[in-house]
């Protein structure tokens, strides 16, 4: 999933890092002097007013008469406490290893510009929203340049690190529905929406397989009444996932078919009502108004909206409309084993500012995965 971004991520990670290094190695050349400056020898002595007439023979001076033997001069004392003092070079490596876990480095937006355009370029390439672009690109810019930052460890960590927390900006904090569902009175009822052949019914069969799976009854209003064989396909796979379909004859009104749904809920004492409708797009206006009286008949608790991740930009741009037409509460996202992109994904919740609820993964009920922004954050970094 997503395979594309994930590459070009780590590449442009590891030309933040090496830009990085590049300014830490010139700040490190570039240390005064002074903090390697040898220690001085001793001061030599000079006589004191009361001394005038002292003898104070030079030790170099001296030499020693043995016998017949020829002069020879004294060696100079090793001056050990110098020796001592005296600064041991340190090599860069290690010079590298204290900076990095105890210096603050000071950036400015020339150390950074060139992968900092070049993340903006992936970002766009790979389908992510340009508004969403733009939050994770000013993200990176704030918490990278213009201020002191301590690097505690290597220089890639510390930009994963910012690139980890600008992608969790965008995505959001994500949508539980296992969560929504111990929260909320019984029936809960999630109505579908979206364009045709995005994948709405069989995601419909995942979500009711998922609840049960985790311990939540289900029934399902078959409200696509318009599609050939939409019956039929719903049927065939509520038996599959073992759940109660509620349904009425090809072309009855879909609004009496979801309100059955909800009253048979109430009376069987059913946890959840999954309620599915006919694909549709935002400029159908007898399509959306229909939308608009299930609605008002049902008072649906969650609007989910489907599409497809391969769908990228067109995707975000149909949930806008959607969203500004119907409303939205949550996204479901199909295909996404498909994508390599991810554009969609991480750039429809900051784009309508609503949740991703689910990501299809796979062609069997169970390929269906609760949306998990840092999951999939880190996913995408290797992490």
């Amino acid at each position: 999933m997503f395979k594309s971004l994930k590459e070009k991520l780590k590449g442009v990670t590891r030309k933040f890092g090496s830009n990085i290094d590049e300014v830490i190695e010139r700040e490190d050349v570039n240390k005064p002097a002074d903090e390697e400056k040898s220690v001085s020898q001793p001061e030599k002595t000079t006589p004191t007013s009361g001394d005038k007439n002292e003898f104070k023979p030079d030790s170099q001076n001296i030499t020693v008469l043995d016998n017949d033997r020829s002069p020879s001069p004294v060696s100079e004392p090793k001056n050990i406490s110098a020796e001592k003092q005296r600064p041991v070079k340190t090599g860069f490596a290690q010079k590298f290893k204290v900076l990095i876990t105890e210096r603050e480095i000071l950036l400015s937006e020339k150390d950074i510009q060139e992968p900092l355009e070049e993340l903006e370029l992936i970002l766009l390439e790979n389908d992510v929203a340009y508004d969403a672009t733009e939050a994770i690109i000013e993200s990176m810019r704030r918490n990278l340049v213009g201020q002191k930052r301590k690097i505690k460890t290597s220089a890639e960590d510390f930009v994963l690190e910012a690139l980890k927390n600008a992608l969790l900006d965008v995505l959001g904090e994500g949508f539980s529905l296992k969560d929504y569902i111990d929260s909320h009175e019984k029936p809960v009822k999630i109505l579908f929406t979206g364009v045709n052949g995005a994948g709405k019914t069989t995601s419909i069969a995942k979500v009711a397989y998922y609840l049960k799976n985790n311990g939540y009854s289900v029934v399902i209003g078959s409200g696509d009444t318009f599609r050939a064989g939409a019956n039929e396909q719903m049927k065939t796979h509520a038996e599959r996932v073992g759940v109660k379909v509620i349904n009425h004859q090809e072309g009855a009104d879909p609004s009496a078919v979801l309100f059955d749904a909800v009253s048979y809920a109430k009376a069987h004492d059913i946890d959840v009502v999954l309620g599915d409708t006919a694909g549709r797009f935002h400029n159908k206006t007898n399509l959306m108004k229909q939308l608009d009286k299930i609605k008002r008949v049902i008072s649906p608790d969650i609007i989910s909206y489907v599409d497809e991740a391969v769908a990228g930009n067109d995707a975000v741009i149909r949930a806008e409309e959607f969203n500004n037409s119907v409303g939205t509460d949550v996204v479901v996202l199909t295909k996404a084993d498909m994508d390599v992109k991810g554009g969609a994904a991480i750039s429809i919740a900051h784009t309508i500012g609503k949740p991703v609820m689910f990501l299809g993964t796979g062609q069997s009920y169970s390929d269906i995965t609760p949306f998990e922004p840092e999951k999939v954050v880190n996913d995408l970094l290797g992490e």
